[in-house]
């Protein structure tokens, strides 16, 4: 994966890197353009950026997690990063969550904009059992194509404290008429408060920057001129059909 690194300050690097994954058929540098970048920068964040152009090949056949972890993660470990977020719009929101469910325990938080949640038929599936909660999940090893259906057990794991304390803290933002909102809302009950960001509009750049500038406001992420800050690192969660992969089909 081809990545590029924009440092919070010149000539000096941060303890923490944000790593964001693009939209299907979305290019790296436009969450530059998008003013992502600038955003940590304006509120003086001690945390580097890395664009990683994570195309929508790495979905279709299923090898993501595999390279992300490869190509980015271990890496940036190696370079001495201490906390590690994902941070991905749409279809890189799902890959940041998959990641995460394929290799547990690699970063330290997730920030899932307007993310895909899977196929809408077993967000209606989950829905009518009444949500998350009382959504009983299949027993029995699934089919790889299947990740939609491991993905939401592994998000129940939220609602259970003692479970939830090794999992990364996860934040998710997404517009009110986006497309893929119903399964948002599902995820939604799981989190805790002060985790979900929702803000008017669908699936699009200007929702999608708002909402990064409403997370970044209350991200656990370090100051420029002081150490990292020690909630950075992860802490209890407080309660409150075609030949295609069908989880590879996603904007």
């Amino acid at each position: 994966m081809i990545t590029h690194l924009k440092s919070a300050k010149d000539d000096e690097r941060s303890d923490t890197l944000l790593v964001f994954l693009p939209g299907a058929y979305l290019k790296p540098d436009e969450f530059e353009r998008e003013g992502f970048i600038s955003a940590v920068r304006e509120r003086h964040l001690a945390a580097d950026s890395l664009l990683v152009d994570a195309d929508v090949s790495y979905y279709y056949d299923q090898t993501l997690s595999e390279r992300l972890h490869a190509d980015v993660i271990e890496p940036q470990r190696a370079k001495g990063y201490k906390s590690i977020w994902l941070v991905g719009i749409s279809i890189g929101g799902f890959g940041a969550l998959i990641h995460e469910l394929s290799r547990p325990g690699s970063v330290d938080g997730i920030v899932a904009l307007a993310p895909y949640l899977g196929r809408r038929v077993l967000g209606a599936e989950i829905l009518k059992a009444g949500g998350l909660r009382a959504w009983q999940a299949p027993a029995g090893p699934l089919p790889d194509e299947e990740v939609d259906r491991k993905l939401w057990p592994w998000f129940q794991q939220y609602l259970e404290p003692q479970k939830s304390q090794s999992l990364p803290q996860l934040y998710l933002g997404f517009g009110l008429s986006d497309r893929f909102a119903s399964n948002h809302k599902l995820l939604a009950d799981a989190l805790p408060e002060g985790r979900v960001f929702t803000t008017e509009g669908g699936h699009d750049w200007p929702q999608w920057r708002q909402l990064w500038r409403n997370v970044l406001d209350v991200l656990p992420l370090p100051s420029l001129g002081r150490s990292r800050a020690p909630s950075a690192t992860r802490a209890p969660a407080p309660r409150m059909t075609s030949s295609a992969k069908p989880w590879a089909i996603a904007a």
